[in-house]
């Protein structure tokens, strides 16, 4: 079997004295799209930090590439090639859509996305490219967002929670584009609440629950009531 792209070892977050993740063991491989579901507070969003460096950890609790990372700060994580798409998009209201995108092309990591991949990838936004990012419509933002991650050349992509708060119509057109992103070489995680488009989007499910996971499998042979269950605890 090959080497996973990223590889958690039991993973355990904190904040402060709280513990929000339990012993979490999980591997993505290169090209593979995981979906990470569960309900508000079940710990999906601190998996996400963790791996991007927002929270520190064991450094032997995660491996990417098979170097250990668990306790590199953030901007060190984004040079070795991950990056987080955040929940509520983060994009800097007094930049325009293209400043937006050029941030994340600080670090001029080599790969094939630049400004003209992510405008053909996103149309709408080659558009808009000199508006402010917050006259934007939800479903721009969320492709700014995604564009400016996309803009670091990851070779592994954090989505947190890419239907929040947008219309099934443009749900469906975000996810259209995930093909095309791991088609350039990125493996994905996504993590929704949306478990009929997380069965959709991912080759594989892992299932949170009060910071454990309560399930994992393919999205292909996971039945329903077996989701449910992992999902509510019941």
């Amino acid at each position: 079997m090959p080497e996973p792209l990223l590889e958690l070892r039991a993973l355990d977050a904190y904040y402060q004295d709280f513990q929000a993740l339990f012993g979490v063991s999980l591997d993505v491989g290169a090209g593979e799209v995981i979906a990470v579901i569960g309900a508000n507070g079940a710990g999906k969003s601190t998996l996400l930090k963790s791996i991007a460096g927002a929270m520190r950890s064991r450094r032997d609790a995660i491996f990417f590439a098979g170097q250990p990372i668990g306790d590199w700060p953030a901007h060190a994580v984004v040079a070795q090639g991950i990056a987080l798409v955040p929940e509520g998009r983060r994009l800097f209201p007094s930049l325009s859509v293209e400043e937006n995108l050029l941030i994340g092309a600080q670090l001029r990591r080599p790969g094939p996305w630049n400004l003209a991949r992510v405008y053909e990838l996103f149309p709408a936004l080659a558009e808009r490219r000199r508006m402010p990012a917050p006259a934007l419509s939800g479903g721009q933002q969320q492709m700014a967002a995604i564009g400016r991650a996309l803009m670091s050349n990851p070779k592994l992509l954090l989505c947190d929670e890419i239907s929040l708060g947008l219309a099934p119509i443009v749900v469906r057109d975000l996810y259209a584009r995930l093909p095309s992103i791991v088609a350039e070489g990125s493996s994905v995680i996504v993590v929704e609440q949306d478990i009929v488009q997380a069965l959709k989007a991912a080759k594989r499910v892992c299932c949170l629950q009060e910071g454990r996971i309560a399930l994992t499998g393919l999205s292909t042979t996971l039945t329903r009531a077996a989701i449910s269950t992992a999902y509510f605890g019941t």
